[in-house]
């Protein structure tokens, strides 16, 4: 017993702050990279890895060098694996880093474009009207994260946003209606563009396409993402991955100005200090 205390005694004497700054650090770390992957395919093969380590160290141990050698050499694979294999887990835990909170912090004095009070006007009068005549729309509207990679897919628009060109661009049967349209501030960017589906398979069977792809853009942007369902008409906004559906146009205009209030403040506080 006295020799235990005296090992304690020796180890915390030995230790240093760095040391348990150091320890906090990884354990944060581990924690939150657990907490991002544990919902992915990557979870099982983090288990794989960890099985064979523990398999490693046994056979080390045990001397048993032909096991060891083996192990030693699977595990090598088994990060290059990782990378390979798991290359949109990698790219999706890397942007949700960027979205945090210290992501943004490096967003600062990037400015945004902000959408204004006509242009989320217009945009729920579109949704509006639409809703009641069941026409399917998906519109996306850019915050901080640029989305030039969606927008190559589309047609440059450029123009104002208005309620009558989106609600003619979603008609049926015309050449830019089955995509979707990009606002970047107050005007219409782009319209026809494709977007990544959700990758989420626990969404419920009632929704479609337009929806997946709301949900796919929201998860890897900060975008906020209005759709009109083509088979009831009801309207629904997705932000950070997460769906709210049966929104009137009074409750879709409150969740805009919510989402864009932080934001206005932000470019407005940015702007004033030039």
């Amino acid at each position: 017993m006295e020799t235990a205390m005296l090992y304690i005694k020796s180890f915390f004497q030995v230790l240093k702050i760095t040391d348990i700054i150091d320890i906090l650090l990884i354990a944060v770390l581990t924690y939150q990279l657990l907490k991002m992957i544990k919902e992915t395919r990557a979870i099982q093969l983090v288990k794989g890895l960890a099985i064979l380590f523990i398999v490693w160290q046994i056979s080390a141990w045990a001397h048993l060098t032909t096991l060891n050698y083996l192990m030693k050499n699977a595990m090598q694979v088994g990060m290059f694996a990782i990378v390979v294999i798991f290359q949109p887990e990698l790219r999706s835990l890397l942007e949700k880093l960027g979205h945090s909170k210290v992501g943004k912090l490096m967003d600062i004095g990037a400015g945004g474009q902000e959408a204004n009070d006509y242009a989320i006007s217009e945009i729920t009068k579109a949704a509006h009207n639409l809703s009641k005549t069941k026409t399917g729309a998906l519109v996306v509207m850019e915050r901080e994260t640029r989305l030039g990679d969606v927008i190559k897919t589309g047609t440059l628009i450029n123009a104002e946003v208005s309620s009558a060109l989106l609600e003619n661009i979603f008609v049926p049967n015309t050449p830019l209606h089955d995509g979707a349209v990009i606002i970047r501030g107050d005007r219409i960017h782009t319209a026809g563009c494709f977007l990544p589906l959700t990758s989420n398979s626990n969404l419920s069977r009632e929704l479609g396409t337009r929806h997946r792809a709301a949900l796919g853009i929201s998860e890897a942007s900060d975008a906020v993402v209005v759709i009109v369902s083509e088979e009831t008409g009801k309207i629904s906004v997705a932000i950070n991955g997460t769906l709210t559906r049966n929104l009137s146009e009074e409750t879709l205009k409150i969740a805009l100005n919510k989402a864009f209030a932080k934001e206005n403040e932000k470019v407005r506080f940015w702007r004033s200090d030039k």
